[in-house]
């Protein structure tokens, strides 16, 4: 029997566990060991996190160039003025 490919999970999922991790090793109680690999775990959900985010603006910039807008503005927040 083949083994499946682990399904790659949501960016909602992802930033939900990686907020998890944070919340844990910010409380200081883990053995160094754990929070060696709660670090590593967090760093690749980071990662994840990130691609999902790049994927996310390359479509957005693909559907803007398909209707003639060439490129993204910059978001300026009301909290920036």
């Amino acid at each position: 029997m083949s083994k499946s490919a682990p399904s790659t999970p949501t960016f909602e999922q992802t930033l939900s566990e990686l907020e998890s991790i944070v919340n844990e090793m910010e409380q200081g109680e883990l053995p160094l060991n754990e929070a060696l690999e709660k670090f590593e775990r967090g760093v690749k959900l980071s990662r994840l996190g990130q691609q999902a985010l790049d994927q996310a603006e390359q479509k957005v910039k693909i559907l803007l160039s398909e209707q003639g807008q060439e490129t993204l503005q910059e978001f300026k927040s009301e909290d920036s003025e």
